[in-house]
């Protein structure tokens, strides 16, 4: 078993024009004075990082590393979320991805692919250079629309659109190999990679690549309505990511899964503060630690009610509250004894 490290932070939601939350030293004293180690990275947020610097300069990723050191804060993961949704874009999401990419790919979706793989890659690389062993990105998706088909989907389309998935994401999988980096999915609606199914059929699409692994948010379980902490017994050594966001799931007469394009505050399923939703985290935690996952807790704020500085000023003790750390003995050892095989055949009723 493993003590999962933490409390950390997303940065990303918290990032504004206003100090602390506009420079990486403003950030980095804000989490640290709040009680976080860890500070997991939007690498779209070029006052956090520069990316193509950090691909390749050894000494750039040194600077920044022990900058960050410098506060008592690590870095967990590099996201690439909005890069990584960009790898495979469905048509009808063409114009509201561009918002995601750079100006001079925007209107041209096969220059915005190429473009965001580059992005992913390069985030490999300066993974290795800064000492860190996991990833966290979203997939993208071809087939989200047709999730809850009318008209009925035609046979094959599912296995081709993994397959196209899975090719668009083999050489950044090789290239993520081979800088000794996992990649990590965050299993997310919207995502081709969205269920436990989802994650199976991408990873046979891949060849059972080794890199393919989850980052685990069971927020977005609650909403699907899916049993989030058997997940943890399927996918567990997949589990390299852990995302700690809480969620709730409240249907009426009026709403359920599918929200009715309500605002967040106003639909059934919506995320809130640590603490404040449904989600069963001391199971989560026991699972997780059970199982040896090695990874960081990484707060993600997303609630429609609480603001996110008080949000982030309770996540820091939730999460440090919920931290097991993993026991190297067993409660009933002072009652053992060496092991002496005349004495276990005796107790077995076997002759001598």
């Amino acid at each position: 078993m493993k003590t999962i490290k933490g409390p950390a932070v997303f940065l990303a939601q918290f990032v504004d024009d206003k100090p602390p939350f506009n420079s990486l030293d403003g950030m980095c004293r804000w989490a640290a004075d709040l009680g976080y180690k860890g500070i997991q990275i939007p690498t779209w947020e070029h006052f956090l990082i520069d990316l193509d610097k950090a691909a390749e300069s050894q000494e750039y990723c040194d600077e920044l590393k022990g900058k960050i050191n410098s506060y008592g804060l690590e870095i967990t993961e590099l996201s690439t979320h909005l890069q990584g949704q960009l790898v495979a874009v469905h048509p009808a999401y063409d114009l509201m991805f561009d918002n995601f990419a750079p100006n001079a790919v925007k209107n041209n979706p096969k220059a915005r692919t190429e473009w965001a793989v580059e992005v992913v890659k390069k985030a490999a690389t300066a993974s290795r250079r800064l000492g860190i062993k996991a990833h966290a990105t979203f997939s993208g998706a071809l087939l989200w629309h047709t999730w809850h088909p009318w008209p009925q989907r035609p046979a094959g389309l599912v296995e081709m659109g993994f397959e196209e998935l899975a090719r668009r994401w083999k050489p950044i999988l090789d290239h993520f190999d081979r800088e000794g980096v996992d990649v990590c999915y965050e299993i997310h609606p919207g995502e081709d990679l969205h269920d436990g199914d989802t994650f199976e059929r991408f990873l046979e699409a891949t060849g059972n690549h080794p890199r393919v692994n989850i980052l685990y948010d069971p927020s977005h379980f609650v909403l699907q309505q899916l049993d989030y902490i058997t997940y943890i017994d399927h996918y567990h050594e997949f589990i390299k990511a852990f995302h700690v966001k809480d969620s709730e799931f409240n249907p009426t007469g009026k709403k359920g899964a599918f929200g009715g394009y309500n605002d967040w505050a106003d639909r059934a399923g919506r995320y809130r503060s640590l603490g404040d939703g449904q989600i069963d985290f001391k199971t989560i935690f026991s699972k997780l630690t059970q199982y040896g996952c090695d990874v960081w807790a990484v707060m993600e704020w997303e609630c429609c009610i609480k603001s996110p500085e008080q949000g982030a000023r309770e996540g820091a003790k939730f999460i440090q509250d919920h931290i097991i750390e993993a026991t190297q003995k067993t409660f009933d050892d002072f009652a053992g004894g060496a092991i002496d095989r005349e004495v276990l055949r005796k107790i077995l009723g076997q002759d001598t």
